[in-house]
């Protein structure tokens, strides 16, 4: 037995055990919810996810940023959201080994749904041995046997990416779990520099990326928008759109008008296929997906005038493009 077939099974069985008895227990507690959400029909369009051929909702519910997903001692408020999200159709689920509780508390209620669920994690780590540890305890927290989607988290500079690839990198990681069918896609995110980001989709065929998109982005001196996003629309590489509202900024006075515009703007830029974003509770969240339901996508003139009310505010709105 090799060492690869030995450690798959290893994180098999462990996931088996904890879900059987934290997933039962949760199945039991969620049934109300189970039975609520064969009841609601999920109206929200759905996009093929790049060249993964998997259908996605367009919208998909965020696991950092301002929501109880990544507090600490916020479990109930995070499973209520959880649970809210499952009943109102919502599929695609976006968490990080580092957003604090965040994987534990979908762990709690994502386990009876698994199969009808797209779910997303990501590792900081660069090298092969430490993203090898950070997917074990992703899968552990999330009691799940598989990610549908595993993504090197935040790349932002050179430097980064040369210990990725390198022969001890967190690529040959990503690699091995595919192999071993631990992890079904394989993403890069970022929303520093988009040249890093643009690197890594030419150096390795990524099925995703994560990347900020947002009414104000196209402001920025290097954007986004029309460097990663053109070359992922050229190797139909799948774009899940993140920072839509920026952390809510986008709604200062003078702004935009609500999410419908933040929303909109995002959902009509070709190439992407979904995004993500967080809820800070229960009401925001169904607001999210009534906006998401509505969507149809803007024309130019729409675009414009919303690309003309950011003009002077994309300063603001693009604040975490200094994170790394």
């Amino acid at each position: 037995m090799t060492r690869k077939t030995t450690r798959r099974k290893f994180i098999v069985s462990s996931v088996a055990v904890a879900g059987g008895i934290v997933g039962g227990t949760a199945l039991k507690q969620n049934l109300t919810s189970a039975q609520k959400s064969q009841a609601i029909p999920s109206a929200m369009p759905e996009r093929v996810l790049g060249n993964t051929g998997v259908r996605v909702p367009i919208f998909g519910l965020g696991g950092a940023g301002q929501t109880p997903l990544s507090w600490d001692n916020h479990e109930r408020d995070a499973v209520a959201i959880i649970e809210r999200a499952l009943e109102l159709g919502i599929k695609y689920f976006d968490t990080a080994s580092e957003y604090g509780p965040s994987e534990d508390y979908l762990g709690k209620v994502l386990p009876p749904h698994r199969e009808k669920i797209f779910l997303a994690s990501k590792t900081s780590a660069r090298d092969r041995d430490g993203a090898w540890r950070e997917l074990e305890r992703s899968l552990k927290r999330l009691k799940t046997d598989r990610l549908d989607l595993w993504q090197l988290h935040h790349v932002s500079l050179q430097q980064e990416i040369d210990t990725i690839f390198s022969s001890k990198g967190a690529i040959k990681a990503v690699e091995e779990a595919k192999e071993q069918k631990l992890i079904r896609f394989t993403g890069i995110t970022g929303h520093h520099e988009p040249t890093i980001i643009a690197e890594g989709l030419r150096r390795y065929n990524f099925d995703t990326t994560l990347i900020p998109i947002n009414a104000a982005e196209k402001h920025h001196p290097r954007p986004f928008i029309t460097s990663v996003l053109q070359l992922a629309r050229e190797k139909n590489i799948g774009v899940i759109a993140m920072k839509v509202p920026a952390y809510g900024r986008l709604f200062k006075a003078g702004v935009l008008d609500g999410m419908h515009q933040a929303m909109g703007y995002t959902l009509s830029q070709p190439g992407v296929h979904c995004c993500v974003i967080a809820a800070e509770t229960v009401a925001q969240l169904e607001s999210n997906v009534n906006v998401a339901r509505a969507f149809k996508p803007l024309d130019e003139s729409a675009i414009a005038q919303i690309e003309q009310r950011t003009l002077a505010a994309w300063q603001d709105n693009t604040f975490f493009r200094a994170w790394t």
